[in-house]
Order: C-alpha cells, then sequence, then structure tokens
C-alpha cells in the first residue's frame, strides 16, 4: 500500500534530521542498583559490574536486600565492599519484613558504622508472598515508618520507592500517592520510579504528583531488558507496548541481537526522558554492566575516574 504524502513526508523529516543522541553534553547524574551474589561465578560479575561502571561517578550504587530479609548479611557485606574499596557511595535497601524495630535499628547502625551514609527504606515483600505483608509485632507498619525511625537513628539520605503504574497492593492511585507523599513527609530524600517502557508513563506520573503537592525529586527506574520472559514475569503492574514485544519476538536464542534490540529501547526511553527534562536516572542492572553502561555513553557521559582496583573477592 502507497503511504500518503504527508506520512511519508514526516519520515523523510526523521531520517534527515540530526542523531537522536547527537551533542548530548552528559549533563546527567547516574546511580545503579545490583543485587548480592548467591555463587561464586555471580560474585565475580557483579565485582566485574562495579568496576565498569564506576569510572562513571555515579552520585551513588544501590544494593537490594532480599523477600523476608533473606540476604541481610549478603547485603551488609556487599555494600561495605562498594564503600571501602570500590569507593562509592552506597546506598543498602532496607524493610521492615519479619524484623523488630531493634532488630533494623541494629543492621542501620551497624551501615553507618560502615561509612554508609544512603538507604533505600522499602516496606518488603514477605518470603511468602501468599500471605501477604503482615507487620513484626515488635516492628515497623510500613515504609513511612520505616523511614521515621531512620530518621530517630541517624542523619541517614533516604530513598523510597514510587510506582508510576500503581503499586499492585493498593486501592487506587490517589491512595498509592497518598501514601508516597507519607514516606517523603516522614523525611525521604527522593522517590526512585519503579520500571516502566512508555515516557508517557513517567510524564504523566510527574504531574499527578505536582498536582499533589509533591515536589521531592523524582528519579526514574530504568530496566533495559535482557530477558524478555522475566521482565514479562516482573511486570505485574507494568504495561509492556506490543510494538516493544513485538521487538523481542523470535530472538529467544540470540542473546547478543537482544542486546542490541535492549540497548536500543532504553536508550531511546532515557533520550526522551532527557527531552522532558528527567537529568538523574538510576539503572536496574541486574548485575550487568554492558547495556547501562551503553546507555550513558549514547547519552553523553564519559568516564571521569579511573576504575577503582579490587581486591579478590570476597
Amino acid at each position: 500500500m502507497t503511504r500518503d504524502a504527508p506520512s511519508q513526508l514526516r519520515e523523510l523529516q526523521t531520517a534527515l534530521a540530526e542523531p537522536l543522541f547527537a551533542g548530548l553534553p552528559g549533563d546527567i547524574a547516574v546511580s545503579f542498583e545490583f543485587f548480592p551474589p548467591k555463587t561464586e561465578k555471580m560474585n565475580a560479575q557483579l565485582w566485574d559490574a562495579v568496576t565498569t561502571l564506576a569510572p562513571l561517578a555515579p552520585a551513588f550504587v544501590s544494593v537490594t536486600y532480599g523477600a523476608g530479609g533473606s540476604t541481610r548479611e549478603r547485603t551488609h557485606a556487599t555494600v561495605a565492599r562498594i564503600v571501602s574499596e570500590a569507593g562509592l557511595p552506597a546506598a543498602a535497601h532496607l524493610t521492615c519484613v519479619d524484623a523488630s524495630r531493634d532488630e533494623i535499628g541494629e543492621v542501620a547502625r551497624g551501615y553507618w558504622d560502615a561509612g554508609v551514609r544512603h538507604i533505600v527504606a522499602l516496606r518488603g515483600d514477605p518470603a511468602d508472598p501468599a500471605r501477604g505483608f503482615a507487620a513484626h509485632p515488635d516492628g515497623y507498619n510500613g515504609a513511612a515508618d520505616l523511614v521515621a525511625g531512620l530518621r530517630d537513628i541517624a542523619p541517614f539520605e533516604i530513598s523510597v520507592a514510587a510506582y508510576p503504574e500503581v503499586h499492585p497492593e493498593a486501592a487506587s492511585a490517589k491512595s498509592d500517592i497518598d501514601n508516597l507523599k507519607r514516606k517523603l513527609d516522614a523525611g525521604a530524600t527522593r522517590a526512585i520510579t519503579q520500571f516502566f517502557f512508555s515516557p508517557e508513563v513517567f510524564f504523566r506520573f510527574r504531574d499527578r504528583l505536582a498536582a499533589a503537592g509533591i515536589d521531592a525529586p523524582l528519579v526514574p527506574g530504568i530496566m533495559p531488558v535482557t530477558n524478555f520472559a522475566a521482565i514479562r514475569r516482573m511486570s505485574a503492574n507494568t504495561e509492556i507496548p506490543a510494538w516493544m514485544e513485538a521487538l523481542f519476538e523470535g530472538l529467544d536464542d540470540h542473546p547478543q541481537t537482544r542486546q542490541l534490540v535492549a540497548a536500543t529501547i532504553a536508550a531511546e526511553l532515557c533520550r526522551r526522558l532527557y527531552a522532558g527534562g528527567v537529568r538523574d536516572i538510576h539503572f536496574y542492572t541486574l548485575n550487568r554492566a554492558e547495556l547501562a553502561y551503553a546507555i550513558c555513553h549514547m547519552l553523553g557521559m564519559r568516564p571521569k575516574r579511573p576504575a577503582p582496583v579490587l581486591e579478590a573477592a570476597a
């Protein structure tokens, strides 16, 4: 079928326009999320990622906390090593699942003593999702209470989670925003969003927060897709655009091609966010550096410091 003249003109203008990533000054601040490794192979992969991404001088890197607090010791060890050996500002995830206020206080003070000044405060997922979240009898009722408790322990910088497409357990979009406001009012510094795949999702959410009187920094969380099937499982409340699913179709057995497609999609998302005024971006790396590094390079970032020389894996 012959394309109509206006459509052809638009495509010609797009094709002749300046390249999408041309001339970007690299004036963004990035952060990266890692998870504590379970095996020696995963341990090596993590520290390879840290070594690769550290020269970009991230604003901070964060380390996750397993469901039900299952990775407490490994999270602490990973964060402490990032601070002491990699010389990066590190943020430790901390949840209130299955832990008393005293236990959480002990963990938080341990982080402070290890030089950690930033906490990502989350309600957290229970070890058994089927039973849902239930506060510990002597614990915190949720993330807002946890933020307030951390403020009483030490002057931490505190990040909290935000959900552009609404938390799966929220009664409504309004109640979800009200909960975010409680976390920020309790003393949180910024909100980092759950991953999403459309810039309009982020911009609409940002507008809703502004209308609700929330002016704290909102940092988009970006998940470069390395495994589409896994992303589909993780996207309980995140819309996956049909065009994106079509681009990944047939690539299950072509990992290198999948990487190229993933980098292109995520980089364009970040470029459109940049065009909308975003200058802070948080990457969910899944302990892999290649895609995040490529996207940062396309956005104009260049190494600002030498790569750290890490000792043999701890």
